[in-house]
């Protein structure tokens, strides 16, 4: 047994002796408000290039509108021209409408909804590398998972949640057993993600070791395919190459036609 194999199995090992630890429901509560949420559709704010939808049955002028915030931070309306709106909550931007329509109507019911497009969470897993998705203010650690296309190499019950401090200076990360938690029906560590998030997939042991052995013969598999077309090309010309009165057929002559290119 090589030295690489040895090593190989030995991480195996060694992740092995690591796994079936789920987190506690402390630790899941410690990492939610290690930064408190800013992720439901209330509290969400809005950025460029978000969309903003109003609706306002009695306000003809802007009832249906839908406005995507544009690069100083506003949205243009009729009735009230350019309105900035970056960096406020649905409620809030409703609040506002409301206020600058008090001059025209009495008493005017405004609601916003958004959709976003200036904020985004990642996720990094075995069948599809690391993807940006949009956030929506309620994506969920399942929702990521079950989006990620995650297959017999994907290791759902070690999945780690990587999240970025407000201040960029600190990290916390979580691993959530996702496959017990379907199994459980425990919806408890059904993290609700935020901006930024990095949803880690990792690779089961198998595939992990399976992926450092094709990258071990790669150098290799080049010459491996050079050396065996020339075989390959020879044992077809014999199935293909003619029937019993000794005739050719035409893919036997394309192949043996080879021989003319030397």
């Amino acid at each position: 047994m090589t030295t690489y194999a040895r090593w190989l199995i030995g991480i195996a090992l060694l992740a092995l002796a690591c796994t079936g630890c789920a987190p506690r429901r402390t630790d899941i509560l410690h990492f939610l408000r290690e930064h408190e949420h800013e992720v439901s559709a209330i509290e969400y704010r809005v950025g460029i290039p978000d969309v903003v939808h109003i609706s306002a049955p009695h306000v003809l002028e802007i009832d249906s509108e839908v406005q995507r915030i544009q690069p100083d931070g506003k949205i243009n309306l009729r009735l009230l021209g350019e309105v900035k709106v970056v960096g406020m909550t649905a409620k809030e931007i409703a609040a506002k409408l409301q206020v600058l329509l008090s001059r025209y109507y009495m008493d005017p019911k405004v609601r916003v909804s958004l959709t976003y497009a200036s904020k985004k969470f990642y996720v990094k897993g075995q069948a599809g590398g690391l993807v940006a998705r949009q956030y929506s203010g309620r994506d969920t650690l399942l929702d990521a998972v079950v989006n990620a296309n995650v297959d017999f190499r994907s290791w759902i019950s070690q999945v780690k949640v990587i999240r970025p401090s407000h201040d960029g200076t600190t990290v916390r990360t979580i691993k959530v057993d996702v496959s017990r938690m379907l199994k459980a029906g425990d919806w408890s560590q059904n993290i609700l993600l935020e901006p930024n998030d990095l949803v880690v997939i990792p690779p089961t042991i198998g595939s992990w070791i399976g992926q450092r052995i094709r990258e071990l013969l790669y150098p290799v598999g080049p010459l491996v395919q050079a050396y065996t077309a020339p075989a390959s090309l020879m044992d077809a010309d014999e199935v293909y190459g003619g029937g019993e009165d000794g005739t050719r057929t035409n893919f036997g002559r394309g192949i043996g036609g080879l021989g003319g290119l030397r």
